[in-house]
């Protein structure tokens, strides 16, 4: 009879600890994906407070020798950018931004033939994906963040809209070593805020943002003239980005592809024989 009881107790201990391990299997991600979406609306409204990346930096900053500990930012709204870095943000980074939806999936396809061939992960992001990085992931290269950026790229571009993406970007990119956001990097390179950047002062901005602990306005090399001047052109040439333009209303168009587009097709050449 003692046997009985204590073999009963022991299934109910075995189903008792199941049905802990069983709660925390689907709980866990449920939470998580509710943080996830309750952080992108906060953020709609509301510039983060910090970033993955600040507290990166932060870090590096503190453990590396010769490193300063150096924090600049400062948020601004958009009325209060000048339309230049937009527009050079725009022919720099990202041509296509008032038009794609989150992605340039030519781009990424082409990433990844380079990436096959070079073995690392490179390239592809626009606008929209160099927001939800730097927003809410941490920098590191692996397919599992590139992953996790393609997910908050498409809940920001539901839910955002084309001006707050840029105002967000423009308020938390990094812009040289603990230099955050386009005023923070305005002020600290040129002496006055944002709204009074001129064109080649934009240009200079956007030049340094594929390498900002490399490329800035205070260090300007024969390379970083000429991109200014090569940006400069490119902005004319584009002309005013219309941050208020109404999305089309007919839509994505026939041969458009999507985010959905590019992952089965990346599942076809994974699972090529």
């Amino acid at each position: 009879m003692a046997k009985n009881n204590k073999s009963t107790a022991t299934n109910r201990k075995k189903r008792s600890v199941g049905r802990t391990i069983w709660r925390v299997v689907w709980i866990t991600p449920l939470a998580l994906f509710a943080l996830s979406i309750l952080l992108v609306f906060l953020y709609k409204f509301v510039n983060p407070p910090l970033t993955p990346l600040m507290v990166q930096r932060f870090n590096q900053q503190l453990f590396e020798k010769g490193r300063k500990v150096h924090f600049e930012r400062d948020y601004v709204d958009i009325d209060d950018i000048s339309p230049h870095l937009v527009n050079a943000v725009v022919a720099s980074e990202d041509g296509n931004f008032m038009r794609h939806h989150g992605f340039e999936v030519r781009q990424l396809k082409q990433s990844y033939r380079e990436n096959k061939q070079g073995r690392r992960i490179r390239g592809g992001s626009t606008i929209s994906m160099q927001t939800a990085k730097n927003a809410f992931l941490p920098h590191r290269r692996s397919m599992v963040r590139k992953a996790f950026e393609a997910y908050f790229t498409q809940l920001i571009e539901w839910t955002w809209g084309k001006k707050r993406i840029m105002e967000c970007y423009l308020n938390i990119i990094e812009f040289g070593d603990g230099i955050y956001g386009c005023e923070a990097a305005s002020q600290h390179y040129f002496g006055h805020s944002a709204k009074m950047l001129t064109r080649n002062e934009a240009a200079q901005l956007a030049v340094t943002l594929p390498s900002p602990l490399k490329r800035n306005p205070g260090n300007k090399t024969p390379y970083f003239r000429r991109q200014t001047s090569v940006v400069q052109a490119r902005a004319a040439r584009y002309g005013r980005v219309n941050l208020d333009r109404k999305p089309d209303k007919n839509g994505k168009k026939k041969d458009e592809e999507t985010i959905f587009d590019f992952v089965k097709w990346y599942w076809e050449q994974e699972h090529k024989k």
